[in-house]
């Protein structure tokens, strides 16, 4: 199993809050900031440091330093621009990447429409990012095009995921990680997550 779902009382706190159909826009954005930066500090638990030697104001000191420019985050267009900030927080000179897909609202299969990474992408660790994995549509088929063009490091972020949506990626892309703050019960007939919070692209960006 790939799945790690953050289990702490701040997370079910804030998650209570980001749910709330009474949560207006501008706190919902800064709530879902906040706990994709808590998601990629626990995404980084395996990073790998380079040794380096600093001076401190008393002496030098051997020690470990991140390469963050060998890490890009890829936020699956739009809603997962909503969580960008967020990782930023933890590794700011990152590289961003975009994919933009839609769902067929008969199929529910995605349809990429944009597709834009940086130079060596390849080389990197890619952090996919979207706050909602309801089938796993989207970000299947965004590790699949990542993977084409030679990516063989990604996780996958969430804020919310359902069941099949975790199946879909652990059956599709077993190597891929999933770090995500909550799992909810189910989809209802519109694919849509239950209890969930949503469309988050929506409530991020105040379009309803």
């Amino acid at each position: 199993m790939n799945e790690y779902v953050l289990n702490h009382p701040l997370i079910t706190h804030k998650l209570a809050i980001l749910r709330d159909v009474n949560t207006g826009t501008k706190e919902f954005r800064e709530l879902v900031t906040e706990i994709s930066t808590i998601l990629m500090y626990e995404a980084m638990w395996d990073a790998k440091l380079e040794e380096t030697t600093i001076q401190t104001p008393l002496e030098k000191m051997d020690t470990g330093m991140l390469n963050e420019d060998k890490y890009a985050i890829v936020p699956i267009l739009r809603a997962g621009m909503g969580m960008v900030d967020g990782i930023l927080n933890v590794i700011p000179n990152a590289k961003i990447g975009h994919i933009g897909l839609y769902r067929d609202e008969e199929t529910f299969e995605p349809v990429e429409y944009y597709y834009k990474m940086p130079e060596g992408i390849d080389k990197r660790e890619v952090l996919v990012i979207d706050p909602m994995l309801a089938t796993g549509g989207s970000a299947s088929a965004t590790i699949s095009r990542l993977k084409q063009d030679g990516v063989t490091r990604i996780k996958l972020l969430c804020i919310v995921a359902a069941p099949k949506g975790i199946k879909t990626i652990e059956e599709d892309h077993p190597d891929v990680k999933i770090f995500c703050a909550t799992v909810d019960r189910e989809l209802n007939e519109n694919a849509y997550i239950l209890p969930g919070l949503g469309d988050a692209g929506d409530r991020v960006y105040g379009t309803k």
